[in-house]
């Protein structure tokens, strides 16, 4: 079966102020990337627009309603000192979201063998009521939730191994018994949170601080001890990766020194993992990753991995 590929023109329209990470450029990068021949096998979706009732799976009503009024007509308002949103923010942060919850529909139809949502901005750090880090909408949260309440699933793996810890993500699973989070980052870092004791309401939460400058060798070997056997034990019907790439050695915003071939590494693990025990079934959505040639080729290692074993 093919690898899904979703993307949306809304993500370009999410216009961040000038010198900030999270900018349209990466977007761009990614899709010049995907655009090489070995990659002309995808399956490409236009990432559909989520609904209110979307959103609502994680979100309060309140957290929607302040966002909707919070998008400026023109140039751009700060949310706090990260978070920016530009006249289309909203829109594109809707797409992002359908566009998990899209794939996560195509994966289990048996559609695609697994998916990768390449749409901005990310969601990790979204908390119920709080947009943050670069976030307005918790998408993997989101699309874990979609999956449990629409396609009845019972034991949801998300698993993030992006340079900051996934707060919002953790935060709105975190009484969620039919959820497994699973969380690599640095340590320490923003946003500070993330510790090793910081498991669950229902002992469905793992974080697994790394050192700045270590690099994939102790990844490797946590992930080996630590996540695979979880992982197992768990036995996921459905597995969403939280894909950040700012673990990168190159990135500007994080001293990890992880290389592409350890994100190859670590999307093959994790997709032989979801073999065994759902088919294969894997959605990846987008998260970090800031500098430019850093994420293209991170994210080009980790879709090809991805397309060799939908197949």
């Amino acid at each position: 079966m093919p690898t899904a590929l979703f993307s949306h023109e809304s993500s370009l329209t999410h216009v961040t102020p000038p010198g900030h990470p999270e900018q349209v450029a990466r977007i761009a990068h990614i899709q010049e990337a995907l655009s090489q021949p070995d990659f002309q096998t995808l399956e490409r979706r236009s990432a559909p627009e989520c609904s209110d009732a979307d959103i609502l799976l994680c979100h309060p009503q309140s957290h929607l309603e302040a966002i909707t009024r919070a998008e400026p007509t023109s140039g751009s308002v700060a949310l706090d000192a990260d978070t920016h949103m530009s006249p289309g923010s909203v829109k594109a942060a809707r797409h992002a979201v359908g566009g998990c919850l899209a794939a996560v529909d195509a994966v289990m139809a048996g559609e695609v063998g697994n998916a990768f949502v390449a749409c901005r901005p990310p969601g990790h750090h979204a908390e119920q009521s709080t947009p943050m880090g670069f976030c307005l909408f918790g998408t993997a949260a989101i699309a874990a939730r979609h999956a449990m309440e629409r396609h009845g699933l019972s034991r949801v793996a998300v698993v993030d191994f992006d340079v900051h810890h996934g707060n919002g993500t953790q935060a709105l699973l975190w009484d969620e018994p039919r959820s497994l989070f699973i969380g690599s980052h640095q340590n320490p870092l923003w946003p500070g949170t993330g510790m090793a004791e910081e498991t669950g309401g229902h002992n469905n939460v793992m974080n697994l601080p790394l050192p700045p400058h270590s690099d994939g060798r102790l990844m490797r070997a946590t992930y080996e001890a630590e996540v695979f056997p979880a992982l197992r034990r768990f036995a996921p019907e459905l597995v969403i990766l939280s894909a950040g790439f700012d673990a990168h050695r190159d990135d500007p915003l994080a001293q990890l020194e992880w290389t592409e071939a350890d994100f190859v590494w670590l999307t093959e693990q994790l997709c032989d993992l979801a073999a065994a025990h759902c088919g294969g079934r894997v959605v990846s959505t987008l998260e970090g990753g800031y500098d430019l040639n850093a994420l293209a080729a991170s994210v080009a290692a980790h879709v090809r991995v991805l397309m060799e074993r939908a197949g």
